[in-house]
Parts: structure tokens; C-alpha cells; sequence
């Protein structure tokens, strides 16, 4: 699922023939980072209500690079930099991501694994 997401990421480049979609592929690269460095690899601090400083900022930083993700396309088709059609393709390749994330973090629950 996760190579799909990329695979739309190229396509809402490379059919448009315009390269300012990838900046949203670097926030792919910044979602899973708080979980990494603040929540020890897991998902599982996210839907905790167990706080603290570190684990609200990790949850913080999670949300924030969520929504620079939808973000980058809206703010990218507003200033006309890109074509709808590529901020759709955005769209569904952010939502394609959030699903393996999804699935991912339902797979990482189950302690049968």
C-alpha cells in the first residue's frame, strides 16, 4: 500500500509534468518521526490519554505534519503552482498512506504476531 501511495506521488508529478507535488512526499517522511524518536517506535502513545511532556509533543508534531500533508496541495493549487487534478491525485495518495498507517498500527496492537 505504501509503495502505491509513492507510486501516485510520481504520477501527480510526472503526468502534469510539474515536481512541486513531491513536497508532500516529504512530509511522509516527517509523520513517522515523532513516533520514533518520542514514542519509542510504537504507535500505541497516540490513542493513550497518558500524557507528559515529551508524549504531548510527539503527539503534537504527529498532528501538525497530518495536516502539512493536506496541506501542501491545497496551499500548492491556491497559489496555481499545480493542476486539480494533480492535488487529487495528492488527495488520494495521502489517503492511501493513512491507511497503511492505520493498518500498521492495528497490526502493531495485536500481540498474536
Amino acid at each position: 500500500m505504501f509503495s502505491s501511495s509513492i507510486l501516485l506521488q510520481i504520477l501527480a508529478c510526472a503526468i502534469y509534468g510539474n515536481w512541486w507535488p513531491m513536497l508532500s512526499a516529504l512530509m511522509y517522511v516527517v509523520v513517522p518521526m515523532p513516533c520514533m524518536f518520542f514514542g519509542g517506535g510504537s504507535t500505541q502513545f497516540l490513542t493513550s490519554r497518558d500524557g507528559g511532556g515529551w508524549i504531548d509533543a510527539a503527539k503534537f508534531l504527529t498532528g501538525a505534519s497530518t495536516v502539512g500533508s493536506l496541506a501542501i496541495p491545497i496551499i500548492l493549487r491556491h497559489a496555481y503552482m499545480i493542476e486539480t487534478g494533480a492535488m487529487l491525485i495528492e488527495f488520494t495518495s495521502f489517503f492511501i498512506f493513512i491507511c497503511t498507517v492505520m493498518c500498521f498500527h492495528r497490526a502493531s496492537l495485536d500481540d498474536d504476531w
